[in-house]
């Protein structure tokens, strides 16, 4: 998917990405032989009971994996672990996926992390998974938390035996796919009766390298943009936590967050081709070539004020927050059309668009919750949320259009400007109430409701179109939430969960500014897409906690994604064929799923493998002709399509040595073809090795990722009139990482209280 800064034309459609181990078929036909084996092995000590039994495990509204009896944790990383988890999978080493759903949000001791993504990612990359006690997988939350269509939850519990002192991590990677990579991070932990610090420092710089081919016709005439895209970014970033107890009921902690990226020299460089057909036989070729050059820079600081009082000793707690978060992106572009001219060299600019497209954005934030447990195993939860925001998006666009004779001699040169300055004001109020009830040892129950009320006004000081000028929105959602568990008996256990929520748009998916990429072929966002609805069904059974199915149902009204538009027009008398990525809402989509798995443990501990296997069954229902930006008429494109896929995924660590020092990896995962917003995504898969050793503090590794390289995205969509788009994105998924990790200090220190920003849900929609 094409998007506001790097062009990608299709990460946010791939709405499930899966990992799956190839020789995993080969080990699962182990597991019903090994079963009896270990059901033995159980019966020998009372160690090795504790290594195989409930390592993972189903409870209530949640899937928990108790990371202290496992044998994969020794050595790894918080991110290498949460890989190796049941349900969860990455393609790009950065982002962590739930099967099923479209984002993963990360809580760390039942709340959400303050930090923006790139910082999350070296976070975890730094804390090791020795410090875990146990990883918690929420797939449907519940009304306290604060998430958007159908994201779930991620949340790792620490360990609490820890004592004061100093502790920290070293990290140094380099990378190797086209271009060379380079990482580097340092974070300390200190700990001193009641004051507690934490902070990390991490920076590196790595090109995104992309390969594509485009392809679009309508009638007889046809266009093909063939080329590369090379993205250069330097980061560093990083945060301060400190928590101090006031007395042995209340906390005080402040958390500061930065982040800065820039990315200069950024080019794109494509050859286009204009074909015309008449009744089959070609009658023109004209051949132009875009180059593109950008250079941005983007700021992202966030600080949070947070009060803990504890009011008794069953666990009943109130908690207060209050953050401010500042945004800056800077973006400027320099669009260049090159024409052959007589020397078929590509020196003569035919038209450059020079875009200036800078975006503020300030917001505050507060909440507040309540939690009182009573007897009885009965809790009840209460509290609100308050999002102010301001977006300031000031964007510049001049277009300079040249005209030549015979000889390549200018002859004249067309200036056109084109200022939009938009404004965007929001504010969220939001109230939940939850009550969590355990009825029995088998039974246990949780209602809730969250009601939010929304108020946005945007502004244009200088629009052409009077729709533009103001614009404003207020609607209320009142979304509710169920959920159940049954334990049938010690073997089997069955769960149910219902959930409604909002997506709102993404602030810069509000700005109504052009990206241009050819001079045929934009990005054209909206600041007339509203909210879209999502109401999720989850029904899981499980197993002797090992083998696991769960059936999941997804129904999303005014999906908010962008719809490819066509059209033909007459320029200088040849006849061209323009396509328009818009953003909006496109019509309602069900996404049906079941999945069995399996997560178990074999060869006394030598062996570590998950693997899920499933169908997904995608109904898409979308109709659109009319860019609503500007009211210029398109081509009719219709997506009301079927499909079902099969997906595989797992992830297998297997232990070389019985020092527990030697280990290995392979991953695989595979996605069936099916039906997205663009069109039909053609299947993807990938195998990932890694090898890895721990040495003392010590900790070496080397992971190649898509080994075989099959990670490359295919997209393709022909309409019942003729017209037609294709997609190939080649992102160089092919690569090796090698890393060291040096553990330094007390390694029992006591972390600093991890706390959840106030300005986190609205943090995730800067991106």
């Amino acid at each position: 998917m094409l998007d506001n800064k790097k062009y990608k034309l299709l990460n946010k459609f791939i709405i499930m990405k899966t990992t799956i181990l190839i020789a995993a078929i080969f080990f699962t036909g182990f597991t019903f032989a090994q079963e009896k084996k270990t059901d033995s092995v159980k019966t020998k000590s009372i160690d090795e009971v504790t290594i195989t039994k409930q390592v993972f495990k189903k409870q209530s509204d949640r899937f928990v994996y108790d990371v202290a009896a496992s044998p994969v944790s020794k050595g790894n990383t918080t991110f290498d672990l949460l890989k190796q988890m049941p349900l969860l999978s990455t393609t790009d080493d950065k982002t962590l996926k739930i099967a099923g759903k479209n984002n993963a949000l990360i809580y760390i001791n039942g709340r959400k992390t303050n930090m923006d993504a790139e910082s999350l990612v070296q976070f975890l990359k730094n804390t090791p998974a020795e410090n875990i006690q146990k990883i918690e997988v929420i797939t449907v939350p519940g009304s306290e938390y604060q998430v958007e269509s159908s994201d779930g939850i991620i949340n790792i519990i620490l360990k609490k035996r820890m004592s004061d002192g100093t502790s920290g991590t070293m990290r140094m990677s380099n990378s190797q796919n086209k271009y060379n990579a380079s990482q580097a991070s340092f974070s300390v932990n200190y700990r001193k009766d009641k004051l507690g610090i934490s902070s990390s420092l991490s920076g590196g710089e790595n090109i995104n390298p992309q390969a594509y081919i485009l392809k679009n016709g309508t009638g007889n005439i046809r266009n093909e943009s063939v080329g590369n895209i090379d993205d250069p970014n330097k980061n560093i970033g990083g945060y301060l936590n400190v928590d101090y107890q006031l007395n042995d009921k209340s906390n005080l902690a402040l958390s500061w967050n930065s982040w800065a990226n820039k990315s200069y020299n950024s080019t794109i460089d494509l050859l286009n081709t204009i074909t015309q057909y008449s009744n089959g036989n070609l009658i023109s070729t004209n051949y132009t070539r875009t180059k593109n050059k950008e250079d941005a820079r983007n700021y992202n600081n966030s600080v949070n004020l947070n009060y803990e009082l504890k009011l008794d000793s069953l666990g009943s707690k109130l908690n207060v927050n209050a953050a401010y978060l500042n945004y800056k992106r800077f973006q400027y572009s320099d669009n260049k059309t090159m024409l052959p001219g007589t020397a078929n060299d590509f020196s003569l600019i035919s038209k450059k668009i020079i875009q200036n497209i800078p975006q503020l954005i300030n917001n505050f934030s507060g909440t507040v919750d309540y939690i009182q447990k009573f007897k009885h195993d009965f809790t009840f939860s209460a509290g609100g949320n308050f999002n102010k925001t301001k977006t300031d998006n000031d964007t510049r666009n001049t277009t300079f259009s040249y005209s030549y004779n015979d000889d390549d001699t200018l002859l004249n040169t067309q200036t056109k400007e084109d200022p939009n300055h938009f404004i965007y004001d929001e504010n969220i109020y939001g109230l939940y109430v939850t009550f969590e009830k355990k009825f029995s040892d088998k039974f246990s129950g949780k209602a809730g409701a969250r009601y939010e009320i929304t108020s946005s006004l945007g502004t244009s000081d200088n629009a052409k179109q009077p729709e533009y000028q103001k614009i404003k929105r207020n609607y209320q959602n009142l979304l509710p939430y169920l959920s159940f568990n049954y334990a049938i008996n010690d073997k089997n256990n069955l769960s149910y969960s219902f959930s409604s929520r909002m997506r709102r748009p993404s602030f810069w998916e509000l700005n109504p500014v052009k990206n241009i990429i050819t001079e045929n072929n934009y990005t054209q966002n909206n600041p007339f897409v509203k909210a879209a609805s999502t109401y999720n069904q989850e029904l899981t059974y499980m197993y002797k906690n090992s083998y696991f199915l769960i059936l999941n149902h997804s129904l999303f009204k005014d999906v908010i994604t962008q719809v490819p538009l066509q059209r033909t027009y007459m320029e200088n008398n040849i006849e061209k064929v323009q396509l328009a990525y818009i953003r909006t809402n496109f019509g309602t989509k069900q996404e049906m799923s079941a999945m069995a798995g399996i997560q178990k443990t074999f060869f006394k501990g030598y062996l570590t493998t998950n693997f899920n296997a499933g169908f997904q069954h995608n109904i898409n229902n979308g109709t659109l002709n009319i860019d609503p930006t500007t009211g210029q008429v398109f081509d009719t494109y219709t997506n009301k399509t079927k499909s079902t896929s099969l997906m595989i995924q797992t992830n297998n660590t297997i232990r070389l040595d019985k020092n527990k020092s030697w280990f290995l990896g392979v991953n695989y995962f595979f996605v069936d073809r099916q039906q997205i917003e663009l069109g039909l995504l053609k299947n993807l898969m990938s195998l990932d090795i890694s090898i890895k050793k721990t040495w003392n503090d010590w900790t070496f590794a080397l992971n190649l990722e898509d080994v075989l390289r099959t990670n490359i995205i295919v997209i393709e969509d022909t309409q019942a009139n003729g017209n037609y788009n294709y997609i190939r994105n080649d992102q160089y998924n092919r690569g090796g990482t090698f890393s060291i990790t040096y553990n330094f200090g007390n390694k029992k220190v006591k972390k600093v209280r991890d706390i959840e920003g106030a300005s986190d849900a609205i943090k995730s929609r800067t991106r």
